[in-house]
């Protein structure tokens, strides 16, 4: 129909559109609301880590702009633009909030219908949940006193609206450039109908308040002409045609419409140039047949959703599950225009893809749990182009980033989980890029520091002087050039699982020296683990335990959580932590422990692996009981069913392996848990035409443990399934009962381990 489905179609969605029309269940407004769960209202400290975050998007999977009702009027740091508890809309934004975060948005837009007299100011109107329309393709509301309904739809790189009156008069257009510093610049030609601006983007984390060397572009185009136009500061009007760096401005456009009389306007974004947000434009909605791209979208989002199709269960499962995967597909973002262009990495001249597309906004700590690794099984090809995308920044900034979002360098979070994503696509064996290329940027943040002005500017792992010389980040290192200071132990740990990953990478391209480095590196969690409490603990650089320890308040040595909370984080030797525990007993002994003082928090990423980390043990019926009930009671499908900020998918990435039955404890190894599925009968669809189906075979419909499993008619003993196995196909049958069973049990069925594979 339009060029929008050839973005799609070159990323390999090549799926045919089912009869059961999934789109139906998606409930865009699933987050947008403080999350009512029992371990959310424990564990989140007040305000953000309450709200899950998300808005209600429309737009394609993986889309560069999102576009949604606006009920707060700034670009803030952990504030999105929807709140679901709010009564007024100030207008219909195209937004680059990064889905579920605590960040910020940048470079958008926003278009407010305004109806009778002209007004510059308080515009802000009543809405009612009761007269919304919520899609990932399209949206609609009622605005009774402005006696108008606005609707919206999307392509991967344009929005378009739809205004329609219920009584004659005049319809005012306000356009506004979204900047809280007062910057950019806005221009209307009211002859042709056309209006062009921008709004600077600012880095937050490193680097905070400087620009972040581009801006977010717009071309706006109206279906009629005008009969009159302007610009604004405030309530000032002006009828001069531009109008640049004055907070609260913007360009209106008056039309007069009969009753019922529609208005569209279409809008082309992009990071490079109004030239590329002009071209965007022309390639992908090149007519005025609103209803037209509704449909185009919604066939894209059927066949996204179409990945995995599941049967069986309960409807109210459906939408959670359903919805989940659509905010699964929001992230990483589409920064690459039609033409290949795009802004460079860290500030610098444009860049242009000879093949493929250009991603940012990776939320790192968060989506190489789950969200990446579900993309790893349903669009290897688009992950690669993720790996090209990071090694690309790597070379135009000089170093690896950790956490890429807004196009620059941030240091946020902990980790440098850049390296566990790329080495997990490495070892699954998605290597459609320059394998050397991205091991020299890895082992560069591995093993060297940069230059003080770079490591400022968010360069480099932080506090890699003391993690080599102690093997543990200790209590005397503040860490102070970073957004999150000190959380020394949460950083030995995660910096341990990114040097296992680089060392898996190091092994296959036989870098045997750093290999044999890493490999004493992996072990480094040992040495925040004080055996005396049997949990990780602060240390000082003379062997000392911090004091007081509290293992279940948050300290200042642990990331967004308690000592009891991140002890468990050692996914690549889970039976090493057991061995520290005394085994495997006390491994499942202390799992009891944190589920029985209620210390479980789903609300946050840290711990998404330990309701699997049964499977490491003699009961891997405890982790089929407890996943099941983290499905049950923190996911729900009103506006407060999410636990937690969903962090760019991640929280929804969660439910989607869980709820099929899998979930990658450690991504790079491959190995995925096997626990009950949900549903009666799960299909992913896989790239070569090839399918994975889970069947549940019950003999009541409450059947949760698993009995046996056969694998393409074969007994299958293992407790865990590798990529290998999914990606090839077949039927995995699962048999379910009442009563708890032994099955997994054995320490031959388990997960491996660097302990167990010396």
């Amino acid at each position: 129909m339009q060029k929008l489905l050839l973005y799609t179609l070159a990323t390999s969605l090549t799926l045919s559109v089912y009869s059961q029309d999934l789109v139906q269940y998606v409930q865009p407004f699933s987050g947008t609301a403080p999350s009512t769960t029992t371990a959310a209202l424990k564990h989140s400290e007040a305000g953000s880590e309450k709200n899950a975050n998300t808005i209600p998007a429309v737009g394609l999977p993986f889309g560069m702009t999102q576009w949604t009702p606006q009920t707060r009027a700034t670009e803030t740091k952990c504030i999105p633009p929807f709140f679901y508890k709010d009564s007024l809309i100030n207008g219909f934004r195209g937004t680059h909030w990064i889905s579920g975060s605590c960040m910020q948005d940048y470079g958008s837009v926003t278009i407010m219908p305004v109806t009778g007299a002209l007004r510059t100011t308080a515009y802000a109107t009543p809405f009612s949940h009761e007269n919304e329309t919520s899609l990932p393709n399209y949206y609609s509301v009622q605005l009774p006193a402005a006696h108008c309904r606005t609707e919206i739809t999307a392509t991967a790189r344009c929005g378009m609206m739809r205004f329609t009156p219920d009584q004659a008069d005049s319809l005012y257009l306000l356009v506004i450039p979204n900047s809280d510093r007062g910057e950019g610049g806005i221009h209307i030609d009211a002859a042709k109908g056309e209006v062009w601006g921008y709004n600077p983007v600012h880095r937050i984390y490193q680097g905070w308040g400087n620009k972040a060397g581009f801006n977010g572009y717009f071309f706006i185009q109206f279906q009629k002409v005008p009969v009159r136009a302007g610009t604004f500061h405030e309530a000032e009007v002006f009828t001069i045609d531009s109008i640049s760096n004055q907070k609260n401005s913007g360009v209106f456009a008056g039309i007069k419409l009969n009753k019922g009389e529609k208005l569209c306007i279409r809008i082309g974004t992009s990071f490079s140039s109004v030239a590329e947000a002009k071209k965007n434009l022309q390639a992908e909605i090149t007519n005025w047949n609103f209803d037209g791209v509704v449909a185009a979208g919604r066939q894209v989002w059927q066949q996204a959703l179409s990945q995995i199709q599941v049967q069986g269960g309960e409807e109210k499962d459906k939408r959670i599950f359903y919805t989940a995967l659509y905010h699964a597909m929001q992230h990483p973002r589409l920064f690459s225009d039609a033409s290949g262009s795009y802004p460079a990495f860290a500030g610098g001249s444009l860049k242009k893809m000879a093949n493929g597309h250009y991603y940012d906004d990776f939320s790192m700590w968060d989506i190489y749990r789950a969200q990446l690794p579900l993309l790893q099984i349903l669009q290897p090809t688009r992950v690669n182009q993720f790996v090209s995308s990071m090694i690309l920044k790597g070379q135009q900034g000089g170093w690896l980033p950790i956490f890429p979002c807004w196009n620059s360098y941030t240091a946020a979070m902990v980790g440098d989980h850049v390296t566990a994503f790329i080495a997990s696509s490495w070892a699954k064996g998605i290597r459609n890029y320059n394998a050397e290329a991205a091991y020299h940027l890895m082992r560069q943040n591995a093993f060297a520091m940069p230059k003080s002005e770079d490591y400022i500017n968010g360069k480099g792992r932080r506090a890699l002087i003391s993690y080599l010389q102690y093997g543990y980040i200790p209590m005397e290192d503040s860490v102070p050039e970073a957004f999150h200071k000190k959380e020394q132990v949460s950083r030995t740990l995660e910096y341990a699982y990114d040097d296992y990953a680089l060392s898996v990478v190091a092994k296959g391209l036989n870098k045997t020296g750093d290999y044999k480095l890493l490999q004493k590196r992996v072990f480094n969690y040992r040495n925040v683990f004080d055996t005396t409490v049997g949990l990780v603990r602060g240390r000082y650089s003379d062997g000392r335990w911090y004091e007081p320890f509290n293992p279940d308040k948050r300290e200042p040595y642990i990331t967004e959580g308690t000592p009891r909370q991140y002890t468990f984080y050692v996914p690549h030797d889970v039976p090493g932590l057991a061995s520290l525990m005394g085994g495997a007993r006390g491994l499942e002994h202390a799992l009891d422990t944190l589920f029985a003082k209620n210390e479980y928090w789903h609300g946050n990423e840290p711990g998404h692996q330990i309701p699997f980390m049964y499977n490491y043990t003699e009961a891997p019926w405890k982790t089929q009981q407890v996943v099941r009930n983290i499905l049950k009671e923190e996911y729900s499908d009103g506006p407060g069913g999410l636990s937690g900020n969903d962090d760019a998918g991640q929280m929804s990435a969660w439910y989607v392996f869980a709820a099929i039955g899998l979930y990658p404890v450690d991504p790079v190894s491959g190995e995925h848990i096997l626990c009950s599925p949900i549903f009666d009968n799960i299909t992913l669809q896989l790239p070569g035409n090839k399918k994975l189906q889970i069947v549940c075979h019950k003999n009541a419909a409450g059947d949760g443990f698993i009995q046996q499993i056969k694998l393409n008619g074969k007994s299958y003993t293992k407790n865990f399934i590798t990529y290998a196995d999914i990606m090839k196909g077949g039927v995995l049958d699962v048999y379910l009962q009442e009563k708890v069973t032994a099955w997994g049990a054995a320490a031959a069925a388990r997960p491996s381990g660097l302990t167990l594979i010396k």
